[in-house]
């Protein structure tokens, strides 16, 4: 059965810490400590001596003072490693934990995950190709030397920054690894623990390679990991649950996340208020009970993110510069159909490419599978139409030979909406509005990942109605953007509304808008 040694970088709050330690090792696992010497020697003497008594605790053999983005950070962990290796012989496991990280799993659900799971769990990605920096230094990180902090020591950061760069004082990377990057946050086999000491010990030069880089934390275990174990042995991920807002730091959870923290995939989770007290005793509690069955639905990072992005769309939504200048042409017309059910919207389209000769193309910004002609790869991926859609469409233009065209919108495409309408070109609209019924909420919850099969009825009664709210304010925002030409086809209304409608999106006669309006069970689920 597997043994875990816990591995703890921790710098505050010494009470939590000595809870912390207590609670991972009551069912029989252990726990390696490196407290940061910058914090107050009373503090890291109250964590000793509340702990001395515990044969499963063991302190970092060498304790010394850390710092966001440092090499000191690998190395307390090293220091932790290495002290939980000689300490704790009968550990099968190393497992990398903060101070704010809360188990949210029982202990008898993750010795049997580990159990049936005979892999390392690190986040492992091509550092150059996977695109996972999102903003900031890239392969600047690498290449120049990094001896100062850039958060305490920002002018000397910058100034041995610039210098290397002004004097290409560029360095080369080992040749023999691959860097690769990822969460700190791993869950390692003990042979590979000992692998990796071992490396460390034959190759100085690697090591002196990740001294002098910045936020090493991120690359250097994921690059040697990789370096050492075969791929079929690694899973790329994190055992332990983390999210981040939108200005890049980590999301809190608080004493009513409770049940969202238990359904997610994962063993441990990441940033734990220090307020969430009751949060605490119940991860606590629950760590040492038996027989829990827990009902995984993943769904947290999408419902967060789904959550706090409702209301920015004011700020979201900002044309894009670098096509301020470009245009469609002053005499070209695009017809945008926008429809939250994407099948409503294309059975229209469908029936209006039988009844006309205007080009039409579904949702080509939203369905990566889309048919489109090949435009020469500006065509081959959503980031791409999305980044370059005024290229696109000019291109689409041209390809169909037509100065009419028609493109399908979801109703949250507001960016596209208001890009296109401040063209020269002429941009008319029809809004297909539908009507929503539970059921087809629910069904459209789980297609974009806010609920699951094991979702509970309570969570969707709770989730429904912001969905439904979310959809209608996406029709409002439209009516609020105020553009021009736009027409509106209800469900439900008189025929005679519908043809009226057509007839003015589609410049089309009575006689034809009568003909597309006929179209069977248009506004069916």
């Amino acid at each position: 059965m597997a043994k875990i040694a816990y591995i703890l970088l921790c710098h505050k709050d010494p009470e939590a810490i000595v809870k912390q330690a207590e609670r991972l090792t009551a069912t029989g696992d252990y726990i390696s400590i490196h407290f940061d010497a910058r914090a107050k020697a009373e503090d890291f003497q109250t964590i000793k001596d509340a702990l001395s008594d515990n044969t499963n605790v063991a302190f970092a053999h060498k304790r010394i003072q850390c710092g966001w983005g440092e090499w000191s950070l690998v190395e307390a962990t090293l220091y932790a490693v290495e002290t939980a290796v000689e300490k704790f012989p009968r550990a099968t496991h190393f497992y990398m934990v903060s101070g704010d990280c809360m188990v949210i799993k029982s202990s008898e659900y993750i010795h049997d995950f580990l159990d049936e799971n005979d892999v390392d769990f690190i986040e492992s990605f091509d550092f150059f190709e996977s695109n996972w920096i999102k903003t900031g230094m890239q392969g600047e990180r690498l290449i120049y030397r990094h001896w100062f902090n850039e958060r305490t020591q920002k002018r000397r950061f910058y100034l041995a920054f610039n210098f290397q760069r002004k004097l290409g004082l560029e360095r080369k990377i080992p040749s023999d690894l691959q860097v690769m990057i990822g969460s700190q946050w791993w869950c390692l086999r003990r042979e590979t623990i000992e692998a990796v000491l071992h490396f460390t010990k034959q190759r100085r030069d690697v090591m002196r390679f990740f001294r002098t880089t910045w936020i090493p934390d991120e690359t250097f275990f994921q690059t040697i990991v990789r370096h050492l174990v075969p791929s079929a042995e690694i899973r790329s991920r994190s055992l332990t649950f983390l999210m981040f807002t939108d200005y890049g730091m980590p999301l809190t959870f608080y004493n009513d996340h409770y049940e969202l923290l238990l359904s997610q995939d994962y063993l441990f989770a990441r940033k734990i208020s220090p307020e969430a007290i009751e949060l605490k005793e119940r991860l606590g509690r629950l760590y040492a009970e038996e027989g829990v069955k827990f009902q995984i639905s993943a769904e947290g990072p999408s419902l967060f993110k789904f959550l706090t992005g409702r209301g920015r769309e004011g700020k979201r939504f900002a044309s894009r510069f670098w096509e301020t200048e470009s245009s469609l042409g002053r005499d070209r017309e695009l017809m945008i159909l926008v429809c939250k059910k994407w099948h409503v919207a294309k059975r229209l389209l469908y029936r209006i490419q039988q009844k006309t000769d205007i080009p039409a193309i579904a949702y080509l910004f939203n369905e990566e599978s889309t048919p489109l002609p090949d435009l020469g790869g500006i065509q081959s991926t959503l980031e791409k139409r999305t980044r370059h859609r005024r290229a696109l469409m000019r291109m689409l233009f041209d390809y169909y030979d037509t100065n009419r065209l028609i493109v399908c919108l979801d109703p949250s495409a507001m960016d596209l909406m208001q890009d296109f309408f401040s063209d020269r070109s002429t941009t008319r609209m029809l809004e297909l509005q539908c009507k929503f019924t539970d059921e087809y909420l629910t069904g459209h919850a789980t297609r974009i990942g806010l609920a699951g099969e094991q979702t509970t009825q309570e969570t969707l009664e709770r989730l429904l109605p912001t969905i439904r709210r979310d959809i209608l304010n996406e029709s409002d925002r439209i009516l609020d953007a105020g553009f021009t030409n736009v027409v509106h086809l209800r469900e439900g209304e008189e025929e005679s509304h519908s043809i009226a409608a057509l007839m003015e999106f589609l410049r089309v006669p009575e006689e034809t808008a009568k003909d597309v309006a006929g179209v069977e069970h248009l506004f069916d689920d």
